[in-house]
Protein backbone atom coordinates (compact mmCIF):
# COMPACT_ATOMS: atom_id res chain seq x y z
CA UNK A 1 0.00 0.00 0.00
CA UNK A 2 1.72 3.12 -1.22
CA UNK A 3 0.55 6.64 -0.62
CA UNK A 4 1.97 8.03 -3.85
CA UNK A 5 -0.88 9.36 -5.95
CA UNK A 6 -2.30 11.63 -3.30
CA UNK A 7 -3.70 14.84 -4.79
CA UNK A 8 -5.25 17.85 -3.16
CA UNK A 9 -8.40 15.80 -2.52
CA UNK A 10 -8.76 14.19 0.88
CA UNK A 11 -7.61 10.62 1.38
CA UNK A 12 -10.26 8.00 0.78
CA UNK A 13 -11.86 6.15 3.64
CA UNK A 14 -10.00 3.02 2.67
CA UNK A 15 -6.61 4.73 2.95
CA UNK A 16 -7.62 6.34 6.23
CA UNK A 17 -8.61 2.94 7.59
CA UNK A 18 -5.31 1.53 6.36
CA UNK A 19 -3.38 4.27 8.18
CA UNK A 20 -5.31 3.51 11.37
CA UNK A 21 -4.50 -0.19 11.01
CA UNK A 22 -0.82 0.60 10.44
CA UNK A 23 -0.76 2.79 13.55
CA UNK A 24 -2.14 -0.07 15.64
CA UNK A 25 0.39 -2.46 14.14
CA UNK A 26 3.21 -0.02 14.86
CA UNK A 27 2.13 0.27 18.49
CA UNK A 28 2.34 -3.51 18.84
CA UNK A 29 5.72 -3.71 17.10
CA UNK A 30 7.13 -0.90 19.22
CA UNK A 31 6.49 -2.93 22.34
CA UNK A 32 8.67 -5.70 20.89
CA UNK A 33 11.52 -3.46 19.69
CA UNK A 34 13.00 -2.39 22.99
CA UNK A 35 16.32 -1.37 21.41
CA UNK A 36 14.69 0.63 18.59
CA UNK A 37 13.98 4.35 18.66
CA UNK A 38 11.22 6.46 17.19
CA UNK A 39 12.02 8.47 14.10
CA UNK A 40 10.89 11.64 15.89
CA UNK A 41 13.68 11.10 18.45
CA UNK A 42 16.49 10.80 15.91
CA UNK A 43 15.32 13.10 13.10
CA UNK A 44 13.48 16.37 12.44
CA UNK A 45 11.39 17.68 9.55
CA UNK A 46 13.15 20.34 7.50
CA UNK A 47 11.52 23.74 7.93
CA UNK A 48 10.05 22.89 11.34
CA UNK A 49 12.42 24.87 13.52
CA UNK A 50 12.57 27.57 16.16
CA UNK A 51 13.67 31.15 15.52
CA UNK A 52 15.68 33.43 17.80
CA UNK A 53 14.33 36.85 18.80
CA UNK A 54 16.16 39.71 20.48
CA UNK A 55 15.33 43.20 21.72
CA UNK A 56 16.59 46.11 23.81
CA UNK A 57 14.53 47.48 26.70
CA UNK A 58 14.41 49.04 30.15
CA UNK A 59 13.67 47.49 33.53
CA UNK A 60 12.17 49.92 36.06
CA UNK A 61 11.08 49.72 39.69
CA UNK A 62 14.42 48.51 41.09
CA UNK A 63 15.30 49.21 44.72
CA UNK A 64 18.34 51.40 44.06
CA UNK A 65 20.18 48.58 42.26
CA UNK A 66 19.91 50.01 38.75
CA UNK A 67 22.60 51.29 36.42
CA UNK A 68 25.04 53.95 37.53
CA UNK A 69 24.26 56.59 34.96
CA UNK A 70 27.77 58.06 34.98
CA UNK A 71 29.08 54.82 33.48
CA UNK A 72 26.06 53.81 31.38
CA UNK A 73 25.01 56.87 29.35
CA UNK A 74 22.85 54.74 27.06
CA UNK A 75 20.44 54.19 29.95
CA UNK A 76 19.82 57.93 30.24
CA UNK A 77 19.50 58.24 26.45
CA UNK A 78 16.95 55.40 26.32
CA UNK A 79 14.95 56.93 29.15
CA UNK A 80 14.90 60.34 27.45
CA UNK A 81 13.69 58.81 24.18
CA UNK A 82 10.94 56.85 25.92
CA UNK A 83 9.70 59.85 27.91
CA UNK A 84 9.72 61.99 24.77
CA UNK A 85 7.43 59.49 23.04
CA UNK A 86 5.09 59.69 26.03
CA UNK A 87 4.99 63.49 25.80
CA UNK A 88 7.42 64.23 28.65
CA UNK A 89 10.28 66.56 27.75
CA UNK A 90 13.43 66.36 29.88
CA UNK A 91 15.79 69.32 29.77
CA UNK A 92 19.10 68.40 28.14
CA UNK A 93 20.97 70.28 30.87
CA UNK A 94 19.52 67.95 33.51
CA UNK A 95 21.19 64.58 34.10
CA UNK A 96 18.68 62.35 35.89
CA UNK A 97 20.00 59.89 38.47
CA UNK A 98 18.24 56.71 37.43
CA UNK A 99 19.12 54.37 40.27
CA UNK A 100 15.92 52.38 39.75
CA UNK A 101 16.33 51.81 36.00
CA UNK A 102 18.50 49.29 34.16
CA UNK A 103 19.16 48.78 30.45
CA UNK A 104 18.65 45.15 29.42
CA UNK A 105 18.77 42.80 26.47
CA UNK A 106 15.70 40.60 26.04
CA UNK A 107 15.89 37.38 24.06
CA UNK A 108 13.44 34.58 23.38
CA UNK A 109 12.87 31.54 21.20
CA UNK A 110 9.88 31.50 18.85
CA UNK A 111 8.72 27.87 18.47
CA UNK A 112 7.53 26.60 15.08
CA UNK A 113 3.87 27.04 14.12
CA UNK A 114 3.35 29.74 16.79
CA UNK A 115 0.42 31.96 15.87
CA UNK A 116 -0.21 35.65 16.67
CA UNK A 117 -1.75 36.09 20.09
CA UNK A 118 0.13 33.21 21.71
CA UNK A 119 2.68 33.87 24.45
CA UNK A 120 6.30 32.78 24.85
CA UNK A 121 8.83 32.97 27.68
CA UNK A 122 11.56 35.62 27.61
CA UNK A 123 14.93 36.01 29.32
CA UNK A 124 16.06 39.45 30.50
CA UNK A 125 19.77 40.22 31.10
CA UNK A 126 21.42 43.43 32.24
CA UNK A 127 23.97 45.02 29.89
CA UNK A 128 25.01 47.85 32.23
CA UNK A 129 26.35 47.78 35.78
CA UNK A 130 23.09 47.07 37.54
CA UNK A 131 23.65 45.04 40.70
CA UNK A 132 20.29 43.30 40.71
CA UNK A 133 17.09 43.07 38.65
CA UNK A 134 15.06 41.65 41.52
CA UNK A 135 11.68 43.32 41.85
CA UNK A 136 11.94 45.06 38.47
CA UNK A 137 9.41 45.28 35.65
CA UNK A 138 10.27 45.16 31.97
CA UNK A 139 8.66 47.89 29.89
CA UNK A 140 7.25 47.15 26.45
CA UNK A 141 10.12 45.80 24.37
CA UNK A 142 9.90 44.90 20.65
CA UNK A 143 11.49 41.55 19.83
CA UNK A 144 12.87 41.22 16.32
CA UNK A 145 14.24 38.39 14.23
CA UNK A 146 17.39 38.24 12.15
CA UNK A 147 15.46 39.83 9.25
CA UNK A 148 14.76 42.95 11.35
CA UNK A 149 11.00 42.33 11.45
CA UNK A 150 9.03 42.59 14.69
CA UNK A 151 7.63 39.23 15.82
CA UNK A 152 6.71 39.74 19.48
CA UNK A 153 6.25 42.33 22.25
CA UNK A 154 7.64 41.62 25.74
CA UNK A 155 6.55 43.19 29.02
CA UNK A 156 6.03 42.06 32.60
CA UNK A 157 7.48 41.47 36.04
CA UNK A 158 10.79 39.65 36.31
CA UNK A 159 11.40 36.45 38.22
CA UNK A 160 14.98 36.46 39.58
CA UNK A 161 16.16 33.32 41.34
CA UNK A 162 19.28 34.89 42.85
CA UNK A 163 19.71 36.44 46.28
CA UNK A 164 22.18 39.03 47.51
CA UNK A 165 23.00 41.04 50.63
CA UNK A 166 25.51 43.81 51.28
CA UNK A 167 26.88 45.20 54.53
CA UNK A 168 27.78 48.76 55.48
CA UNK A 169 31.51 47.97 55.33
CA UNK A 170 31.23 46.96 51.66
CA UNK A 171 31.18 43.18 52.24
CA UNK A 172 28.54 41.33 50.24
CA UNK A 173 27.27 37.84 49.51
CA UNK A 174 25.36 36.65 46.45
CA UNK A 175 23.65 33.38 45.54
CA UNK A 176 23.15 32.61 41.84
CA UNK A 177 22.96 35.47 39.32
CA UNK A 178 21.08 38.63 40.25
CA UNK A 179 21.35 40.59 37.00
CA UNK A 180 19.40 38.12 34.88
CA UNK A 181 15.83 36.86 35.12
CA UNK A 182 12.90 35.42 33.20
CA UNK A 183 9.30 36.37 32.49
CA UNK A 184 7.09 33.31 31.94
CA UNK A 185 4.70 33.99 29.05
CA UNK A 186 6.18 37.48 28.99
CA UNK A 187 5.90 38.13 25.25
CA UNK A 188 2.89 38.15 22.95
CA UNK A 189 3.52 36.94 19.40
CA UNK A 190 2.56 39.55 16.81
CA UNK A 191 3.63 37.80 13.62
CA UNK A 192 3.92 34.17 12.54
CA UNK A 193 7.00 32.84 10.79
CA UNK A 194 6.15 31.44 7.33
CA UNK A 195 6.61 27.68 7.16
CA UNK A 196 7.00 25.63 3.97
CA UNK A 197 5.50 22.60 5.70
CA UNK A 198 2.04 22.87 4.13
CA UNK A 199 3.12 23.76 0.58
CA UNK A 200 5.77 21.21 -0.35
CA UNK A 201 4.73 17.87 -1.92
CA UNK A 202 7.78 16.23 -0.38
CA UNK A 203 9.20 16.22 3.13
CA UNK A 204 12.85 16.09 4.07
CA UNK A 205 13.80 14.39 7.34
CA UNK A 206 17.19 15.44 8.72
CA UNK A 207 18.95 13.07 11.11
CA UNK A 208 20.20 14.59 14.34
CA UNK A 209 23.41 12.54 13.99
CA UNK A 210 24.13 11.91 10.30
CA UNK A 211 24.85 8.27 9.60
CA UNK A 212 24.47 6.35 6.33
CA UNK A 213 23.27 3.20 8.05
CA UNK A 214 20.64 5.06 10.06
CA UNK A 215 19.41 6.95 6.98
CA UNK A 216 19.05 3.68 5.07
CA UNK A 217 17.15 2.06 7.94
CA UNK A 218 14.81 5.05 8.32
CA UNK A 219 13.88 4.89 4.62
CA UNK A 220 13.46 1.11 4.81
CA UNK A 221 11.19 1.36 7.85
CA UNK A 222 8.95 3.92 6.12
CA UNK A 223 8.75 1.86 2.94
CA UNK A 224 8.00 -1.34 4.84
CA UNK A 225 5.05 0.28 6.63
CA UNK A 226 3.71 2.67 3.98
CA UNK A 227 4.71 1.01 0.74
CA UNK A 228 7.72 0.93 -1.58
CA UNK A 229 8.94 4.19 -3.03
CA UNK A 230 7.53 6.46 -0.32
CA UNK A 231 10.95 7.31 1.11
CA UNK A 232 14.51 7.31 -0.16
CA UNK A 233 17.77 8.42 1.45
CA UNK A 234 19.45 11.35 -0.27
CA UNK A 235 22.66 11.24 1.76
CA UNK A 236 23.88 10.21 5.21
CA UNK A 237 21.77 12.83 6.96
CA UNK A 238 18.65 13.36 4.82
CA UNK A 239 15.68 11.19 3.85
CA UNK A 240 13.13 12.36 1.25
CA UNK A 241 9.50 11.36 1.83
CA UNK A 242 6.50 11.74 -0.50
CA UNK A 243 3.58 13.20 1.42
CA UNK A 244 -0.06 14.24 0.81
CA UNK A 245 -0.73 17.81 -0.27
CA UNK A 246 -3.75 18.36 1.94
CA UNK A 247 -2.56 19.99 5.21
CA UNK A 248 -4.78 17.85 7.42
CA UNK A 249 -3.70 14.65 5.73
CA UNK A 250 -0.09 15.73 5.87
CA UNK A 251 -0.27 16.19 9.66
CA UNK A 252 -1.67 12.66 10.06
CA UNK A 253 0.97 11.34 7.66
CA UNK A 254 3.88 12.94 9.55
CA UNK A 255 2.43 11.71 12.86
CA UNK A 256 2.46 8.20 11.44
CA UNK A 257 6.02 8.50 10.12
CA UNK A 258 7.58 9.97 13.25
CA UNK A 259 6.20 7.17 15.42
CA UNK A 260 7.80 4.40 13.35
CA UNK A 261 10.55 2.49 15.13
CA UNK A 262 14.09 2.34 13.76
CA UNK A 263 17.24 0.81 15.15
CA UNK A 264 19.99 3.42 14.58
CA UNK A 265 23.35 2.40 13.23
CA UNK A 266 26.22 1.83 15.61
CA UNK A 267 28.20 4.90 16.59
CA UNK A 268 31.75 5.26 15.20
CA UNK A 269 34.55 3.81 17.29
CA UNK A 270 35.86 6.79 19.22
CA UNK A 271 37.82 7.54 22.36
CA UNK A 272 37.04 10.99 23.78
CA UNK A 273 39.59 12.59 26.14
CA UNK A 274 38.92 15.80 28.06
CA UNK A 275 42.36 17.31 28.54
CA UNK A 276 41.15 19.70 31.26
CA UNK A 277 39.29 17.33 33.56
CA UNK A 278 41.04 14.08 32.68
CA UNK A 279 37.76 12.40 31.72
CA UNK A 280 38.09 9.50 29.29
CA UNK A 281 35.06 8.04 27.46
CA UNK A 282 35.53 4.91 25.35
CA UNK A 283 32.86 3.94 22.82
CA UNK A 284 31.41 0.45 22.74
CA UNK A 285 32.78 -0.21 19.21
CA UNK A 286 36.41 0.39 20.17
CA UNK A 287 38.69 -2.56 19.39
CA UNK A 288 42.38 -3.13 20.00
CA UNK A 289 44.80 -5.20 17.92
CA UNK A 290 47.32 -7.53 19.60
CA UNK A 291 49.70 -5.46 21.74
CA UNK A 292 51.80 -5.69 24.90
CA UNK A 293 51.70 -2.77 27.33
CA UNK A 294 54.01 -1.96 30.24
CA UNK A 295 53.43 1.13 32.32
CA UNK A 296 55.24 2.40 35.38
CA UNK A 297 55.95 5.69 37.13
CA UNK A 298 59.41 7.14 37.68
CA UNK A 299 59.72 9.52 40.64
CA UNK A 300 62.82 11.69 41.24
CA UNK A 301 63.07 13.40 44.65
CA UNK A 302 65.64 16.04 45.58
CA UNK A 303 65.97 17.28 49.14
CA UNK A 304 68.35 19.89 50.55
CA UNK A 305 69.75 19.76 54.10
CA UNK A 306 71.95 22.46 55.55
CA UNK A 307 74.78 21.66 57.99
CA UNK A 308 76.45 24.30 60.18
CA UNK A 309 80.23 23.96 60.73
CA UNK A 310 81.71 25.91 63.65
CA UNK A 311 85.32 26.12 64.94
CA UNK A 312 86.23 24.38 68.19
CA UNK A 313 85.63 26.24 71.47
CA UNK A 314 88.34 28.81 72.34
CA UNK A 315 89.92 28.35 68.85
CA UNK A 316 91.78 31.38 67.59
CA UNK A 317 91.16 30.60 63.95
CA UNK A 318 88.15 29.49 61.93
CA UNK A 319 84.67 30.76 61.21
CA UNK A 320 81.14 29.46 61.13
CA UNK A 321 80.26 27.99 57.71
CA UNK A 322 76.88 26.72 56.40
CA UNK A 323 77.34 23.75 54.06
CA UNK A 324 74.44 22.38 51.94
CA UNK A 325 73.87 18.63 51.67
CA UNK A 326 71.76 17.35 48.76
CA UNK A 327 70.02 13.98 48.65
CA UNK A 328 68.74 12.66 45.31
CA UNK A 329 66.58 9.53 45.25
CA UNK A 330 64.98 7.81 42.30
CA UNK A 331 61.97 5.52 42.75
CA UNK A 332 60.29 3.54 40.02
CA UNK A 333 57.05 1.67 40.53
CA UNK A 334 56.98 -1.86 39.35
CA UNK A 335 55.19 -1.54 36.02
CA UNK A 336 53.72 -4.87 34.97
CA UNK A 337 53.36 -5.78 31.32
CA UNK A 338 50.05 -7.16 30.12
CA UNK A 339 49.04 -8.61 26.78
CA UNK A 340 45.97 -7.49 24.82
CA UNK A 341 44.34 -10.19 22.72
CA UNK A 342 43.23 -9.36 19.18
CA UNK A 343 39.80 -7.75 18.85
CA UNK A 344 39.14 -7.28 22.56
CA UNK A 345 35.97 -5.47 23.59
CA UNK A 346 35.58 -2.34 25.67
CA UNK A 347 35.06 -4.40 28.83
CA UNK A 348 38.26 -6.36 28.25
CA UNK A 349 40.27 -3.20 27.58
CA UNK A 350 39.07 -1.51 30.77
CA UNK A 351 39.81 -4.61 32.85
CA UNK A 352 43.32 -4.88 31.35
CA UNK A 353 44.10 -1.25 32.14
CA UNK A 354 42.72 -1.56 35.67
CA UNK A 355 45.02 -4.53 36.34
CA UNK A 356 48.03 -2.22 36.24
CA UNK A 357 46.30 0.38 38.42
CA UNK A 358 46.43 3.17 35.84
CA UNK A 359 45.05 6.57 36.81
CA UNK A 360 43.13 8.68 34.24
CA UNK A 361 46.31 10.46 33.20
CA UNK A 362 48.10 7.13 32.76
CA UNK A 363 45.16 5.77 30.77
CA UNK A 364 45.45 8.68 28.34
CA UNK A 365 49.15 7.94 27.87
CA UNK A 366 48.40 4.25 27.21
CA UNK A 367 45.67 5.06 24.66
CA UNK A 368 47.90 7.54 22.83
CA UNK A 369 50.70 5.00 22.70
CA UNK A 370 48.32 2.34 21.35
CA UNK A 371 47.16 4.73 18.62
CA UNK A 372 50.73 5.55 17.61
CA UNK A 373 51.48 1.83 17.46
CA UNK A 374 48.48 1.31 15.18
CA UNK A 375 46.83 -1.04 17.66
CA UNK A 376 43.87 1.18 18.61
CA UNK A 377 41.01 0.67 16.16
CA UNK A 378 39.27 3.94 17.00
CA UNK A 379 39.45 7.67 16.47
CA UNK A 380 41.19 9.44 19.36
CA UNK A 381 39.59 12.85 20.00
CA UNK A 382 40.96 15.34 22.54
CA UNK A 383 38.55 18.10 23.61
Amino acid sequence: MAILGVSKMRLSRRIRATISAVIVMIMVVQGQLASAERIKDIATVDGVRSNQLIGYGLVVGLDGSGDQTTQTPFTIQSMRNMLAKLGVVVNDNVTPQLKNVAAVIVHAELPPFTRPGQTIDVTVSSIGNSKSLRGGSLLMTPLKGVDGQLYALAQGNLVVSGFGAEGADGSSVAVNVLNSGRIPNGAIVERAVPSPFGDEPKLLMSLNSPDFTTALRVAASINDNLGPGVAKPLDGGTVEIKAPLDPGDKVAFVSLVENLSVKPGSAPARVIINSRSGTVVIGSEVRVSPAAVAHGNLTVSISENYQVSQPAPFARRGETVVTPESNVTVEQEGGRMFYIDPGVTLKDLVEAVNRVGAAPGDLVAILEALEQAGALRAELIVI
